[in-house]
């Protein structure tokens, strides 16, 4: 295990006929210490943060049978390298789906009610006075939430946002006959706020990027609670800075857990370090699942989740 996980998880994995090794250290494992630390193994369970490539696979051996990934996102492994290696990878789907919609909701209020900017000046100690036009924001009934990616989570969001009095339209792979699926240009110029749920690929890296900010309405939010690079960033500051967009809300960063310098210090920024799934019960949860499939394939069995 390249970093230890909630308790119920371990004990699972230590009261099965294997030996458990936890990484001491908490926090990500430089390569080198992570190719050392997998010699050897049979199954590893891997943090997003873990790069799982051929370099890895290589230095694990071939007696290597699962890579348990504690993440729905399997974007830090390389597929094609665990297929050649004949390596299973499993993930955590469906666990963390109501949690991560639950906190994308929490940014969209967050930056559209200026409540980061609020709490800042509270803080501060700068004074303050209540007046009628003091710090307004901007309501959500009858705006359109547009959703990048229409998967669990982002269904889960749209649900959410539909209890808000909002209409939704939405992207997904493939096409469907509801009239809510339309094109991502389309969706970007409706749309009074814009969450991304899709995961993080070569075609989805910088996503939205300068045009497709260019694209939003002057008074629409950007939320991001899927992979940071789906997102440049650097466009994004700039066009926060000079009023493309309203404002921006993200869980989640380009270069994690490095953020853009750029957007730091704006105040229609709302920045958070990677909570999506960052609840006492999602995250045993997500961590049960993942030694729950190793249990599995160790035993011969079918894992609960597979994506290879």
């Amino acid at each position: 295990m390249t970093r230890g996980l909630p308790g119920p998880a371990l004990e699972a994995l230590r009261g099965s006929d294997v030996d458990v090794w936890v990484s001491p250290a908490d926090r990500a494992l430089a390569a080198e210490e992570l190719h050392a630390a997998i010699r050897g193994a049979d199954a590893v369970v891997t943090m997003l943060h873990d790069r799982v490539d051929d370099a890895f696979f290589t230095a694990a051996g071939g007696q290597l049978r699962v890579v348990a990934n504690v993440a729905v996102g399997v974007d830090n492994v390389d597929l094609a390298a665990a297929r050649r290696h004949g390596v299973m990878v499993t993930n955590t789907p469906g666990v963390l789906t109501d949690a991560t919609a639950d906190l994308a909701i929490a940014l969209l209020l967050a930056v559209t009610r200026r409540l980061g900017e609020g709490e800042r000046r509270i803080r501060s100690g700068e004074p303050w006075a209540w007046s009628i036009d003091f710090m307004l924001g901007r309501g959500l009934r009858g705006k359109t939430l547009g959703i990048v990616g229409y998967g669990a989570i982002g269904q889960a969001t749209a649900a959410r946002a539909r209890a808000f009095g909002m209409e939704v339209v939405y992207t997904r792979r493939g096409q469907g006959d509801d009239r809510a699926q339309v094109g991502l240009d389309e969706l970007l110029e409706r749309s009074h706020a814009v969450s991304l749920h899709c995961p993080l690929t070569p075609e989805t890296r910088h996503l939205i990027g300068a045009d497709a900010l260019r694209r939003m309405r002057d008074d629409a939010f950007l939320v991001n609670t899927a992979r940071g690079p789906v997102v440049d960033e650097a466009a994004l500051a700039e066009a926060l800075g000079d009023g493309v967009i309203a404002g921006a809300a993200l869980d989640v960063f380009e270069h994690e857990p490095e953020v853009h310098p750029g957007l730091v210090g704006l105040d229609n920024a709302v920045l958070v370090p990677h909570l999506g799934s960052a609840t006492v019960e999602t995250r045993t949860a997500m961590a049960e699942l993942a030694a729950a499939n190793v249990i599995a394939v160790l035993a011969g069995s079918a894992p609960l989740t597979r994506v290879t």
